[in-house]
């Protein structure tokens, strides 16, 4: 994978919401924010932070499933929406799935790269909560093969990762796994209930561990997982400034308050082929290992991570994906606490798609605020510590059945290139 040719930067930083079941204003029989509102408060919050829509020279938005959702396409019309100073821009929707937002940061820093602009901005959004549950779960099916689907659980993409979970559960032990998959719960939610915008924010049980036990229902759910292993039905947006040199400049943001983009990682994989090996995200293996090697460092840099956990057993198979232990061994190393945001390399710091919540086309815009916030030190009550000798920071965002994935390697930016 090739090293950038310039430097690119992310600052500006804004999430809204997640709103969901869990969160206490949530009320489905009562009117909600839509999709433009979503867009809308996301995007205003980030161009406070740039110096206002005159410093913006592009826009990129990404989104899932609007067409179905909200019956609405050509969302790149609704960016002049957040400001009138937006008009006349170049913007364009880009969609992946699950990873849309990640595609939408990877085509942010491709036009920085390009020359074509030096601030752009780009936004993620999904409201999801227009449909109930099982329906909603047919629409999240489309991010699968179409013929695959006919043949697939209700619930598909809870019954994909079940199956992951199946083969994992005979490979390396169901009640080892078990314990682990509890324990990505807990840290889940005891990081969203530090962040104010998390869907879990409010959540009050008192044994987390001990409720993510529960024995999966299949005759209601699936076959291996049950519902505290599985991100909610969420709506909301995020939004990040993704910046040249000279887009930091003209926006008045001082390298302390950004984060540098090092290197990333853009992989396909055959949406029509069958996974080799349902106990590994090698597409993610693939995405990640090119994200290091274009940054020029290795797995042992990274000081934290956010991954692409819709479920909780793609948090172990994350683990593994990236290389912190070998397969097999995720599970003792997630119930070891090594990824809680007091272990050795903290996940998810506020709460990931479990806990924070997982309006599609947002989440990876929203991973990349995250990264912003605990690298800049804008935290708040979130704030982790990041070690001097592991300065670096990882996120992975993934569409489908791990078919599309985009991994990015981070750092605080500085005034010098780092070595």
């Amino acid at each position: 994978m090739k090293k950038l040719r310039k430097r690119v930067f992310m600052a500006a930083g804004y999430n809204t919401i997640a709103l969901g079941s869990g969160r206490k204003e949530f009320n489905p029989k009562k009117p909600r924010p839509g999709l433009e509102e979503y867009i809308k408060e996301a995007g205003q919050g980030a161009l406070k932070l740039v110096g206002g829509a005159g410093n913006v020279d592009e826009g990129v938005i990404g989104n899932f499933m609007a067409a179905k959702f909200n019956n609405q396409g050509n969302l790149a019309a609704l960016i002049p929406y957040i400001d009138e100073g937006l008009k006349w821009k170049p913007s364009c929707r880009v969609e992946g799935a699950c990873c849309s937002g990640g595609l939408a940061l990877a085509t942010a820093i491709k036009s920085v790269l390009a020359e074509t602009a030096d601030v752009v901005l780009t936004l993620g959004v999904e409201v999801q909560n227009t449909v109930k549950a099982v329906y909603g779960a047919d629409i999240l099916a489309g991010a699968g093969w179409s013929k695959e689907r006919k043949a697939g659980h209700a619930y598909f993409f809870p019954g994909k990762f079940s199956d992951r979970a199946g083969e994992y559960f005979k490979k390396y032990g169901l009640e080892r796994t078990r314990r682990a998959l509890a324990r990505w719960y807990r840290n889940a939610v005891e990081n969203a209930r530090l962040v104010p915008t998390a869907q879990e924010y409010h959540n009050t049980q008192e044994n987390l561990e001990a409720a993510a036990l529960s024995r999966p229902n299949p005759e209601s759910f699936v076959d291996n997982l049950n519902v505290y292993d599985c991100s909610k039905v969420s709506d909301g947006a995020a939004a990040i400034a993704v910046l040249s040199e000279e887009g930091l400049a003209k926006a008045g943001i001082a390298k302390k308050d950004a984060i540098e983009v090092l290197g990333f990682g853009q992989v396909e994989a055959d949406l029509t082929a069958v996974p080799s090996d349902l106990t590994r995200l090698d597409t993610t293996e693939e995405a990640v290992k090119r994200a290091l090697e274009s940054a020029g460092i290795g797995v042992g840099d990274l000081g934290t991570v956010e991954c692409h956990a819709c479920f909780t057993i793609t948090g172990i198979l994350s683990v593994e994906a990236i290389g912190l232990v070998k397969q097999g061994e995720g599970a003792d190393f997630v119930s070891a606490g090594h990824t809680a945001r007091n272990g050795k390399i903290p996940f998810n710091t506020t709460g990931g798609l479990v806990g924070w919540g997982h309006p599609t086309g947002a989440s990876g815009v929203r991973q990349a605020v995250t990264i912003w916030e605990q690298l800049t030190r804008k935290a708040g009550n979130w704030q982790i510590e990041i070690s001097e000798n592991r300065p670096y920071a990882l996120s992975i965002s993934m569409g489908g059945n791990d078919r599309t994935v985009v991994a990015i390697v981070y750092r605080r930016a500085c005034e010098a290139i780092p070595a």
